[in-house]
């Protein structure tokens, strides 16, 4: 099989890359490498990528390129017949939607559309792409059903994602792609993202700084093991779902915040300094994901503890950032409730 994965220079893209990779399926992997966060940690990852190819199965490609380019997506996907495409790339994050909403109509709308016409134009039955659980908005603190109608996305960035299932629906309905929609729940683990919150935590407890604390530590998150969310969207590539499908990806157990504080100290060895703030602009109290339809589909759960997880991203993360390597460039901090 012949993959094409757009934002394989992301945390979920690379590690989906390297799964497809392992799996004996050719990879081309498109990215358009952009300074939302440092990026010296997505040339690490393709690095990583490009030396794991040597060890696998698969075959790797890597292009540069903005999907909101329609020109440079349309040669994208001029580059030989692709039997699935698993769009991941888009403008992440919550707080940076209420700073500069036109990134994320440039690379959520924009570029989604181009990946839909580059599916429709070449022909490209199968399309599995990242949706979030921002979608949901509100103060949720219930599992929901996919498409219920108490929906109120409260930011920019989930307005686009939702945006983005609608026109996906659009697609399966007047062209027949194969569209399914992923709902990402508050994913965390090795090569993350230095903006969301983990990655954040680490920071602050490596270095003995602050650790910010929103809504005063009074949250749940459905915090899910990157392996887990990875091994669940292979599970999708698989089953070849039809139509239109979209559903929750996460690990269906809530956390309170604090208890995930809690486990990274302990990974660390040591105390956090805490510094408790008040609830961020756009951001929910709690996410809980109802997966019962996934695993109808799938037969997969999430299976990683958070105990396990946060200890493999530490490990991950004090190996990285060993003395000889320098810590990222600050970047646009994320709350704990963003996911990709």
């Amino acid at each position: 099989m012949r993959a094409l994965v757009t934002g394989a220079a992301g945390f979920i893209g690379y590690h989906t890359a390297v799964r497809l990779l392992d799996s004996g399926h050719d990879v081309v992997g498109a990215d358009n490498l952009n300074s939302y966060y440092d990026p010296s940690l997505k040339r690490a990852r393709l690095a990583e990528l490009a030396q794991h190819s040597q060890r696998s199965r698969g075959s790797w490609e890597f292009v540069r390129c903005e999907l909101e380019h329609r020109g440079q997506t349309e040669a994208l996907f001029a580059r030989g017949r692709f039997d699935v495409v698993v769009h991941l790339a888009a403008q992440a994050g919550v707080r940076y939607s209420l700073e500069n909403p036109h990134a994320y109509t440039g690379s959520n709308i924009t570029g989604f559309l181009n990946v839909l016409e580059g599916c429709r134009q070449r022909r490209i039955g199968r399309l599995i792409y990242a949706s979030s659980s921002s979608v949901y908005g509100g103060h949720a603190k219930v599992p929901f059903a996919v498409g219920d109608p108490v929906e109120k996305p409260v930011s920019l960035y989930a307005a686009t994602k939702r945006a983005n299932e609608l026109m996906a629906h659009c697609y399966t309905h007047l062209f027949g792609i194969a569209t399914t929609g992923l709902r990402f729940f508050t994913v965390y683990g090795p090569w993350g993202r230095p903006d969301m919150a983990p990655f954040r935590f680490a920071r602050a407890i490596d270095q003995g700084e602050s650790l910010d604390i929103y809504n005063y530590g009074r949250m749940l998150r459905d915090f899910t093991y990157v392996g887990d969310i990875v091994e669940g969207l292979l599970r999708v590539v698989e089953c070849q779902p039809s139509g239109y499908r979209l559903y929750n990806i996460g690990n269906s157990s809530p956390v309170p915040l604090m208890d995930f504080v809690h486990a990274m100290e302990k990974a660390f060895g040591r105390r956090a300094r805490r510094r408790f703030l008040p609830m961020q602009k756009g951001d929910v109290v709690a996410t809980h994901a109802d997966v019962e339809e996934f695993w109808q589909l799938t037969g997969f759960r999430p299976r990683t503890s958070i105990e396990d997880g946060v200890a493999r991203f530490v490990e991950w993360y004090r190996h990285y950032f060993a003395p000889a390597r320098p810590l990222p460039a600050e970047s646009h901090a994320e709350s704990v409730g963003a996911t990709r």
